[in-house]
């Protein structure tokens, strides 16, 4: 009993004694499991978290148009309106970064499939693509393809050390996943595997959400969770053991990612960046994605919640829009950045919401999931620390080369399953024509080298398309192996004046059919 009422004036010194409601009701065991968890807990913190959060909510109706101003143009680069001998340049500089061994790759794994309706991480999710790959076994080959570029540039074995932080959640499923397939011919000693910490779920006056009688609810604390996790695992000494200098980092939902790229790379060299981003062009002003952008003089993301029409629909004397570079989730970071970041600035870092509905215990003990929003998540973001970058870089990419982010289900109307199977196609479609080779229907005509996409990602539109050839509903039906090309490069040999007939898949030779199956 003195120790139930020990633990009752340390949670109701912060407002949480509702967290022991059912602590008559429990077994011994639950009793331990309960107190284990809330011993846990750092209430000063979470209460002052949550504050600082309440206030953000009272002013996000804030409209910060006064304050932002577009990037100024000595940080930006584009992979469109650079010339060949640029690109090389830059591809040059980070295959010497590279194949030197000063390069790691920084994956993002906490999110669950869960708006995919399964229950395992996006990361093992399987979009149907011919191959039946997954996200993380296409990812683990485009590292292994990587590296032999370099190990060829550099005349030496390269290694490029993959990182990859998980969440509570998904941290089993994917150690579990990755040895079931042999680290998809990965060394496991330089996979290195950490979890990311979680935050309580709290309703919106300022109380931790209990799940079950014996356990609160809690959720990953956001991808900007990253940097106490760098500490906590002791991630920073291990790049110093490997001679790490630079981190590529992404986020595992997107299909087109190229892993540790080296024109992008080069490029933040080139600049002296220690910080930069890879952008795409948003499509519209209206485009629910943030933009990179400065305010009050620092570099930062402006949600597009946080923008007024009138300043989103701003276009510069070439016409495009002042803010457009849309953030896709993609960085580049020196290790002594990282090092300013975990060591000085994370906690000068403020927990984001997210609204949501969040299962609860009600008065009875029952789980329920609520039809509506009942509560917060807080998370920090990723590109929080833009602010502290005194040198910057941001590299414009093309979307349908590099970016196809797999969010939802196959009910939404876009970032789902089929768009991302359409979209790496799509590119491997693109790749065999620019190397010489053609499409073409059984009895050997031509298949367009355009053709329609409508009908294979919004199949309502069947009726409007029937005047199409049925071959020619794309997106045709091909596959490149990541460990035949990287970026669409060496496939002359393969390709160069053949005739394909749709399915196509490109296998290497290390690879059988059997073993992708």
């Amino acid at each position: 009993m003195a120790h139930y009422e020990e633990l009752l004036k340390k949670l109701s010194a912060h407002g949480q004694g509702h967290l022991l409601d059912f602590w008559t009701t429990l077994s011994e065991s639950d009793r331990s499991r309960l107190t284990s968890e809330l011993n846990d807990l750092d209430l000063p913190h979470i209460v002052k978290s949550f504050n600082n959060c309440t206030e953000d909510l009272r002013r996000s109706n804030e409209n910060l148009d006064d304050r932002l101003e577009p990037l100024p143009k000595d940080v930006l680069g584009s992979v469109a309106r650079s010339e060949t001998e640029t690109l090389d340049r830059y591809r040059t500089e980070g295959l010497n970064a590279i194949g030197g061994g000063k390069v790691a790759v920084l994956l993002l794994a906490g999110g669950q499939g869960t708006r995919l309706g399964v229950t395992y991480p996006k990361g093992m999710y399987d979009v149907g693509l011919p191959s039946h790959k997954t996200l993380y076994h296409l990812q683990a080959q485009r590292l292994l393809k990587i590296q032999e570029i370099a190990s060829k540039h550099s005349g030496k074995d390269c290694i490029v050390p993959w990182y990859i932080m998980m969440s509570e959640q998904t941290k089993e499923p994917t150690e579990q996943f990755f040895k079931k397939h042999g680290y998809f011919g990965l060394q496991p000693q330089n996979i290195v595997m950490f979890e990311q910490s979680t935050m309580p779920c709290m309703t919106f006056d300022g109380k931790i959400i209990l799940e079950t009688a014996f356990s609160y609810a809690k959720a990953p604390d956001g991808n900007g969770g990253l940097y106490n996790a760098l500490q906590k695992a002791r991630i920073l000494e291990d790049f110093d053991t490997r001679g790490v200098e630079y981190l590529h980092v992404y986020c595992v939902d997107n299909i087109l990612v190229q892993i540790a790229d080296p024109v992008f790379i080069g490029f933040c060299l080139s600049k002296g960046a220690a910080c930069g981003a890879k952008v795409v062009e948003k499509k519209v002003p209206t485009e629910p994605v943030g933009v990179i952008c400065m305010l009050n003089g620092k570099y930062h993301v402006a949600e597009y919640s946080e923008i007024s029409l009138k300043t989103a629909e701003k276009r510069n004397a070439e016409g495009k829009l002042v803010f457009n570079a849309g953030g896709i989730a993609n960085h580049f970071f020196t290790v002594d950045f990282m090092k300013l970041i975990v060591r000085e600035k994370e906690s000068e870092l403020r927990y984001h919401v997210a609204k949501k509905k969040i299962p609860y215990c009600n008065s009875e003990g029952q789980l329920v999931k609520p039809p509506q929003v009942n509560g917060i998540k807080m998370e920090k973001f990723i590109f929080d620390i833009f602010q502290f970058a005194s040198s910057f870089a941001v590299w414009e990419v093309l979307r349908e080369d590099e970016f196809s982010p797999l969010k939802s289900g196959y009910d939404a109307a876009t970032d789902n399953p089929a768009t991302c199977r359409a979209a790496l196609m799509d590119l491997h479609h693109r790749w065999i024509l620019k190397s010489g080779g053609k499409f073409v229907q059984e009895d050997n005509t031509n298949i367009s080298d355009i053709p329609s996409c409508m009908n294979s990602i919004h199949p309502e539109n069947d009726n409007q398309n029937s005047h199409k050839d049925d071959s020619e509903e794309s997106p045709i039906e091909c596959e490149v192996s990541p460990l035949l090309s990287y970026s669409g490069e060496g496939l002359e040999d393969l390709v160069k004046g053949r005739s394909f007939v749709p399915p196509v898949v490109l296998w290497h030779d290390a690879e059988t059919r059997q073993s992708q199956l």
